[in-house]
């Protein structure tokens, strides 16, 4: 197959959250990729002078590698668009709902999505365990995040009511809003889901993750060997049909495009929840999108090309018009 476009790529990567390093080994990856099919792709680490290294790199497309607040939630997607500059993934709206924890489960709880139970502590609250666990109707353990982070920055399980005000400032640390949710049994699994011109987007084979101590935490992710990824993943037909589903409709009632991943934990019975959604999954070489990709007979570069397509499905709508030549 030819190449989809001779417009220049800009691999975006690198910025300043706390995924950068991640988020750098994304981008090295998918500029490679790029490489190696033949597209005029140069990586560009962002910094506050995003506007000008696109300008003189003549960037006519942003293939998004960032992770995490100012590369997931929105903000550069908003910036591109006001320069016309179409890019990868999911728009604006997508984006910034889907990395605001709270905003995705308002909306997505509104669609029937099942979801854990929870609610939000803003910093300076001072709110006790006791009283948000009554408030909540919640009972030890639970899970306590940052609204707006990825990779499983800043969260704890909480187990003993001393635990509590430690995992309150680790998450207030990374986002002034701090979400408590219930603590779900069982496994934990992750449905990769990709974009297609044809409108209904891809369900991938989903992964079960089995993180040592139960919880798959930041070195569970991205510490080789550390973790197992059983992909397809070992569930009941009936489990894995549902999952899908619930992923497809998450990626749907929250307007995604692009690649996207729907993270799960289902309990023993068999029963799932959304815990979250990632709009640009990494695509290291541990990483679940392409782990799931492979399993469905598409290799890492037609991923790549793959996800490319939904910033040449934007294009029409942008200034900048990028059209194969």
């Amino acid at each position: 197959m030819g190449r989809l476009t001779n417009a220049r790529i800009g691999v975006l990567m690198g910025g300043r959250s706390s995924e950068r390093d991640i988020s750098l080994k994304t981008g090295q990856a998918v500029h490679q990729a790029l490489v190696r099919r033949g597209y005029d792709a140069v990586p560009i680490d962002v910094t506050d002078q995003l506007h000008r290294d696109l300008d003189d790199q003549k960037i006519a497309i942003a293939f998004l590698s960032l992770h995490g607040p100012g590369g997931e939630d929105g903000t550069v997607q908003g910036f591109l668009e006001t320069l016309g500059i179409p890019y990868t993934g999911s728009g604006v709206r997508a984006s910034a709902v889907g990395m605001h924890k709270a905003a995705a489960k308002t909306l997505l709880a509104a669609h029937g999505i099942p979801l854990p139970a929870g609610t939000v502590v803003r910093e300076g609250d001072r709110s006790s365990l006791a009283k948000v666990l009554r408030q909540t109707r919640l009972k030890l353990p639970i899970v306590v995040k940052p609204v707006s982070q990825g990779s499983t920055i800043g969260v704890t399980i909480v187990r003993r009511s001393s635990q509590w005000k430690e995992a309150l400032a680790l998450a207030h640390r990374y986002d002034p809003e701090a979400m408590v949710e219930s603590y779900i049994p069982g496994h934990e699994a992750a449905v990769s889901i990709l974009g297609t011109a044809t409108g209904s987007p891809k369900v991938l084979p989903p992964i079960e993750i089995v993180a040592p101590d139960g919880f798959y935490d930041f070195s569970a992710k991205y510490q080789k060997g550390k973790t197992q990824y059983l992909c397809p993943a070992p569930l009941p037909r009936k489990v894995v049909h549902h999952i899908g589903e619930l992923a497809s409709r998450t990626y749907e009632v929250l307007g995604c495009e692009g690649a996207a991943r729907v993270d799960f934990r289902i309990t023993p019975r068999g029963r799932p929840y959304v815990l979250e959604i990632n709009t640009v999954p990494g695509m290291t070489e541990t990483s679940l999108l392409p782990m799931a990709a492979t399993q469905a007979g598409m290799g890492y570069d037609d991923l790549v090309e793959q996800i490319l397509k939904s910033a040449l499905d934007r294009a029409p709508r942008f200034a900048r018009i990028v059209s194969k030549e």
